[in-house]
C-alpha cells in the first residue's frame, strides 16, 4: 500500500470508492513480484501496477465490477510463452490478483502503522466461505490485531500472520478448520516492512541528484551537513529531513535501522570520519563513502587507528558505487543508488 498511498489520499478515500489489486502469488516470470499494487476509481483513474500490458485492463475491468458489487474476485492469468510479450508475462508467467473494494477503517489503521515506522502483517482472505471472502486482519509485531475474520478463525489467521512477520517474507497459505468444514481457506499474508531510508552525509552536488532518485524510489530522504551553505532548504527543497549539525548531534536525532542506508559524501574527514564511525556500529544495511582508492585506504587506516576493528571498518563500500564509468554527478547518484539497491536485494 506505500507505493501507491499518496495517489489514494489525494484521490479522497472517504469520497472516492476505490478498487484495491494485489498480486497474491506468481509462478515462473512475472514483472511484479508478490504484493505489488494497483488502485483504481470508478471514474478509471488508476495508480500502481500488477504486471502489463493486457493484465492491467484486465484488471481495471474487473475492479469495475467489484466496485459496483463490493464482492472481491481472485483473478489468475497464466499465458503461453508465444503470446506472453502480448499481455505483459515475459517468459509465460503466471500471476493470481485479489481485487477487492478498498476498506475504510483497515486503510486508516494501516495509515497510522506506516507513519509509525514499524512493520506489520495484513492477513486477507482470498478464498473460502464467502462470507468472509476480503475479510481481514492487521496484526502488529506485538501481537494486537484490527479487525474480524469470523468463524472462530481470528486467533488462527492472526497465529500465521505472526509467523509470517517474523519471517518477513508475504506468502499464500491455506488452512481448513472444523470451522470452514470441507472449504479451505486460502489467506493472503502481506508483510509491510518500514520505508527505507537513505542518510546522506554533505550537502554537495552529488546528494542533490542522489535523494532526488531516492525519493523516486520510496525512500526517505535525510540530509546532514553543518556547513549552511552546503545543508541550506534552498539546495534539498525535496528532502524529508534536513539537519545542519555535525554528525555526533545529527545522529542522536535520527533513529537507524536495518532498513537504512548511510552515503558519506562530504570528502572532509571532520565531518565524514566521524558520522562513519558511528555508523559502522549500526544495523543499517549499506554504508558507502565518496572518494578515490587513494582516499579511501587513507579513510579506512585512520577509522583503524582510531580503534574500530578491522572487520567493521570493511563493512564500508569504498570507492562508493557500481564501477559504470560514471563522470558527472547525476551519473556518480545514479552508480551510488545502484549499488545500494543491489544490497537491499541480498
Amino acid at each position: 500500500m506505500r507505493d501507491v498511498l499518496n495517489e489514494v489520499e489525494d484521490w479522497g478515500v472517504e469520497s472516492t470508492p476505490i478498487a484495491v489489486a494485489t498480486v497474491v502469488e506468481t509462478w515462473g516470470s512475472a514483472p511484479r513480484g508478490v504484493g505489488a499494487k494497483m488502485v483504481i476509481t470508478a471514474d478509471g483513474r488508476i495508480a500502481g501496477s500488477v504486471s502489463g500490458g493486457c493484465v492491467e485492463g484486465a484488471v481495471a475491468e474487473v475492479a469495475s465490477d467489484v466496485l459496483l458489487s463490493r464482492d472481491p474476485q481472485l483473478l489468475h492469468f497464466g499465458v503461453a510463452d508465444e503470446t506472453a510479450w502480448d499481455v505483459g508475462l515475459a517468459c509465460g508467467g503466471t500471476i493470481d490478483v485479489f481485487v477487492e473494494p478498498l476498506q475504510l477503517e483497515s486503510f486508516n489503521f494501516m495509515r497510522d502503522l506506516l507513519d509509525e515506522d514499524e512493520p506489520f502483517a495484513i492477513a486477507t482472505v482470498i478464498a473460502g466461505p464467502r462470507k468472509i471472502i476480503g475479510q481481514k486482519l492487521i496484526v502488529q509485531r506485538g501481537g494486537r490485531y484490527f479487525g474480524e475474520i469470523g468463524m472462530s478463525l481470528d486467533g488462527l489467521v492472526a497465529a500465521s500472520a505472526r509467523a509470517a512477520l517474523a519471517t518477513g517474507k508475504s506468502d499464500r497459505r491455506s488452512m481448513v478448520t472444523k470451522e470452514t468444514g470441507e472449504m479451505p481457506v486460502d489467506l493472503f499474508l502481506e508483510i509491510v516492512a518500514p520505508a527505507p531510508t537513505l542518510v546522506v552525509i554533505g550537502g554537495v552536488h552529488i546528494a542533490i541528484a542522489l535523494t532526488s532518485i531516492a525519493k523516486t524510489l520510496g525512500f526517505k530522504t535525510i540530509v546532514i551537513d553543518p556547513r549552511r551553505s552546503f545543508g541550506s532548504r534552498e539546495r534539498f527543497r525535496n528532502v524529508d529531513t534536513l539537519i545542519q549539525s555535525w554528525p555526533n548531534e545529527a545522529f542522536d536525532q535520527i533513529k537507524i535501522t536495518a532498513s537504512t542506508a548511510v552515503t558519506s559524501l562530504t570528502h572532509d574527514p571532520k565531518i565524514d570520519d566521524p558520522a562513519l564511525a558511528i555508523v559502522l556500529r549500526s544495523p543499517a544495511f549499506y554504508i558507502g563513502a565518496l572518494g578515490s582508492r587513494k582516499t579511501h585506504a587513507a579513510r579506512r587506516q585512520r577509522l583503524l587507528d582510531a580503534g574500530i576493528p578491522d572487520e567493521i571498518v570493511d563493512r564500508i563500500h569504498g570507492p562508493i558505487g557500481l564501477d559504470i564509468g560514471a563522470s558527472s554527478p547525476e551519473e556518480i547518484a545514479i552508480s551510488i543508488m545502484a549499488e545500494i539497491i543491489a544490497e537491499q536485494r541480498q
